[in-house]
C-alpha cells in the first residue's frame, strides 16, 4: 500500500467538510474519487497535500504520517498535486513553468534513475511544448494549460500524483488527450489519485473507485462492482 488515509476530519471554520474519510491507494493504481459537486472531493486531495489542514486523522505515506505537515514537506516525500484550476504562472514561459516544478534531488522520494522525469521526457510526452518553450502561459489554451500543469507536476518526480478535475471545461477532443496522457504516465509507473466529474473518463482509467456523499465515503469498490449497482450510482452520482 502506497497511501492510507484514515479517519480524516477537516473543517472550514465551523463547517465539518470531511468526516472520517478513509481510503487507500496501492502502488501503480489509478484510484478515482467521484461524487456530486460540493461533497468534499477536492478538499480530500487538499487535505492529503497539506493545503487544507486536517483537524484529526492520518495520511500515511511510505510509513510516515504526513497529516498536518506543510505542503512542501509532503511534496518532498514524493507526492505531486495538479489543482483543479491548474495554477500555471501566466507571466512565465512554458519552460519557466516547467522548471518551477522541479525539486532538488536530495529531498524527493519519488522516481529515480531512468524513471525520472526531466525536460527531455516531458517534451517526449508533450511534443508541442518543445516548440513553444518561450511562449507565455497566458497565451495557452485551456487544454494546453492543463497539459502544462501535468508536465510541471511531473518535473517534481512524484511517486503519487493527486489530480483534481483535469478535464473540467475542456473540449471533447482535449478531454481524450488528457485522458490518454494520464493513462500513459500511469502505464509508465505513476500512481494516481484522481478526482474527476466525467464518469466515463474516470472509470476508463481507474482500477478502483470511491464515491463521496456529503463529507463522507459512501461506496468503495472496483469499477465492475459499481457498474453492477445502478442504485448506488443513482444515489451518489446522478442529479
Amino acid at each position: 500500500m502506497l497511501l492510507e488515509v484514515k479517519n480524516l476530519n477537516t473543517f472550514y471554520g465551523l463547517s465539518h467538510v470531511l468526516q472520517n474519510i478513509s481510503l487507500t491507494v496501492d502502488r501503480g493504481e489509478i484510484v478515482a474519487l467521484l461524487g456530486r459537486n460540493g461533497m468534499g472531493k477536492s478538499t480530500t486531495l487538499k487535505s492529503i497535500m497539506g493545503l487544507a489542514k486536517p483537524r484529526s486523522g492520518k495520511v500515511v505515506y511510505g510509513g510516515l504520517n504526513l497529516a498536518g505537515k506543510p505542503p512542501y514537506k509532503i511534496a518532498q516525500a514524493g507526492l505531486g498535486f495538479i489543482p483543479e484550476d491548474r495554477r500555471i504562472f501566466n507571466n512565465l514561459t512554458v519552460l519557466e513553468n516547467l522548471n518551477m516544478g522541479a525539486k532538488n534531488q536530495g529531498g524527493n522520494a519519488g522516481s529515480t534513475g531512468q524513471n525520472r522525469w526531466n525536460l527531455e521526457r516531458v517534451f517526449a510526452t508533450f511534443p508541442w511544448m518543445k516548440d513553444r518553450i518561450a511562449q507565455s502561459g497566458q497565451f495557452l489554451s485551456g487544454g494546453e494549460q492543463q497539459m502544462l500543469a501535468i508536465g510541471r507536476a511531473l518535473m517534481g518526480n512524484p511517486e503519487l500524483l493527486l489530480v483534481d478535475e483535469p478535464t473540467e471545461g475542456l473540449a471533447p477532443l482535449i478531454v481524450k488527450q488528457v485522458r490518454d496522457v494520464l493513462k500513459e504516465i500511469n502505464q509508465a509507473g505513476m500512481t494516481i489519485l484522481l478526482v474527476e466529474h466525467n464518469y466515463k473518463v474516470a472509470t476508463s482509467l481507474a482500477n478502483r473507485v470511491y464515491l463521496m456523499g456529503k463529507a463522507r465515503i459512501g461506496f468503495e469498490g472496483t469499477v465492475q462492482e459499481l457498474e453492477s449497482k445502478p442504485d448506488v450510482k443513482q444515489d451518489f452520482l446522478e442529479v
